[in-house]
């Protein structure tokens, strides 16, 4: 079949844009040829306008983009090494490894692997990155990015480090878009969760080992920007952690990937209850692992999207979805705020314990009639023994206290006012509902866009944006047929759309992806 010089392969080949040896290439072939080429996305951009110049049509430009470029079978394969600069200047050594046996008729799958101990003063050199961690049992492409502490995890620079990689993979090798994901333990678990809740947008499932979305609550781990737990809502997840590991034990991780679950997110949560911090379990877990990856492909264009940000010029993109401008605007929506962790009910004893004051070995409140004020304790009581076993430190405490069982007998050593007072009774604290706290600090203003598209109606939920656009793809909109935006209840748009080539291929340049298409931006400015 030839469309305008295009050769495309039927069954089981790829598509090729080579003429024929009787047939020399035409115009349109040889503008994309040179498309196809570029080294990056900004070289690629600046190879538009001459296809356009050819006057190709949508439908023909269309299919040469869905079809994507040929393969060149002459690449590099097995273990590589490679570096590049991201935005920001600092130079970033990766390692990736390609099957031996590599095809260029095939799309092959990618995972990107994220190490753990970020907080090293400089990169490892790149040929001492370890690409034996961790082995997989299909055919795939890995990626090992470098972290250190210049270019966290949760950082911008890997962000783009992260996507500048990618891109440079998708321009020599036949990657399947659609199954692409990213895992990491241990602070590169962290680091996956980092970037599930800031650019999903090219990644198929996360998979976080023995990390903690937690840490990046932390004020000395440096988070770049704003985190948004909702914004997992828009990948799968598959969440390993263990039950004896001292920096992330699974029942202190446990409560915030229920709350992913509740929020929307797709969620598997693995626990290794008799293991310490480590990926030892790894060969016991990594067929369920791969099976869930391989059942869980990247939808591209997905129907509901659900994305938060703080800032406009990075970060404010999903899919097909992008957010221009943030601030209030009337009729917004209210949304349920997705940074509020229901904690539902718990026993509560009435001690509240400060761990910056004297290591937490002082009662900082006893509440008014509460078992802790009924046993004796009262504020500024330092503890000195608890059932027998001395208190060096709040976690004493705690851990102590989380064996007590229901009616128990307790006997607490305390000293007050110089003297030592013993205090004795039975434990039976009051079930509470605890009030809903949140998970990451907020320092900035937000915007929030809930969408559902049903056909060519696209229902939009809106709180603190004023403007977004919607990237239209030939792929699920009818362009034939009008199209209708609903924001806040209230219709916003409503009408014809012509795509065109400049917008196909200015995405496509960005993209370089065959399954996410864009034949047209769609702005939406609210409160006019």
């Amino acid at each position: 079949m030839r469309v305008n010089g295009l050769a495309v392969a039927v069954v089981g080949l790829a598509a090729t844009l080579g003429a024929s040896a009787q047939e020399p290439a035409s115009p349109i072939d040889r503008a994309f040829r040179s498309f196809w080429a570029a080294p990056n996305a900004a070289g690629a951009a600046d190879r538009i306008e001459p296809i356009l110049k050819t006057g190709v049509s949508f439908g023909e430009a269309l299919d040469i983009v869905r079809h994507g470029p040929a393969y060149d079978a002459d690449v590099p394969r097995g273990l590589q090494f490679d570096h590049h600069r991201t935005m920001d200047g600092i130079e970033h050594d990766y390692a990736y490894v390609v099957p031996r046996d590599y095809d260029p008729t095939r799309p092959y799958q990618v995972r990107f692997y994220l190490h753990g101990g970020i907080a090293r003063a400089r990169a490892a050199p790149v040929n001492r990155i370890r690409v034996d961690v961790l082995p997989s049992g299909v055919d795939e492409i890995r990626v090992f990015p470098n972290g250190w502490v210049r270019a966290l995890w949760w950082s911008s620079t890997q962000v783009d480090n992260l996507a500048r990689i990618l891109d440079r993979l998708k321009r020599t090798y036949n990657i399947d878009e659609n199954r692409v994901y990213l895992t990491g333990s241990s602070d590169g678990g962290t680091g996956v969760y980092y970037v599930a809740f800031r650019d999903p947008t090219a990644w198929a499932s996360f998979v976080p080992m023995i990390g903690n979305m937690l840490v990046l609550a932390t004020p000395s781990v440096h988070t770049d920007g704003e985190v948004f737990p909702g914004n997992g809502a828009n990948r799968p997840f598959y969440v390993v952690n263990t039950g004896r590991d001292p920096l992330y034990p699974a029942h202190a991780v446990e409560p915030y990937v229920d709350h992913l679950r509740k929020i929307g997110a797709s969620v598997v949560f693995r626990v290794y209850t008799g293991m310490e911090h480590s990926t030892g379990w790894w060969a016991d877990e990594r067929p369920e692992i791969e099976a869930f990856v391989l059942d869980h492909p990247r939808e591209p264009l997905p129907d509901k999207i659900s994305w938060q940000t703080e800032r406009v010029d990075r970060f404010n993109r999903a899919n097909w979805l992008v957010i221009d401008k943030l601030g209030p605007v009337e009729g917004e929506s209210r949304l349920a705020d997705s940074n509020l962790l229901n904690r539902g009910r718990e026993l509560d004893f009435g001690l509240r314990i400060n761990t910056s004051i004297d290591r937490g070995r002082r009662a900082y409140e006893v509440v008014a009639g509460s078992n802790a004020f009924e046993l004796g304790l009262r504020t500024g009581d330092r503890f000195v023994e608890v059932n027998g076993k001395a208190v060096e430190t709040g976690l004493d405490m705690v851990q102590i206290m989380e064996k007590w069982a229901h009616g128990e007998r307790v006997r607490l050593v305390v000293e007050r006012g110089g003297e030592r007072k013993t205090l004795e009774g039975v434990f039976s604290p009051v079930e509470v509902e605890r009030a809903p706290t949140p998970i990451f600090p907020r320092r900035k203003p937000s915007g929030r866009v809930d969408l559902v598209r049903r056909g060519n109606v696209v229902e939009a939920s809106t709180e603190g944006v004023r403007a977004f656009t919607l990237l239209l793809s030939p792929s699920i909109f009818d362009f034939r047929r009008p199209i209708k935006v609903v924001a806040n209840g209230r219709t916003v748009f409503e009408g014809s759309v012509e795509p065109n080539v400049r917008t196909l291929l200015k995405w496509a340049a960005r993209d370089h992806d065959r399954t996410m298409v864009f034949g047209a931006e769609l702005s939406i400015e609210l409160g006019k």
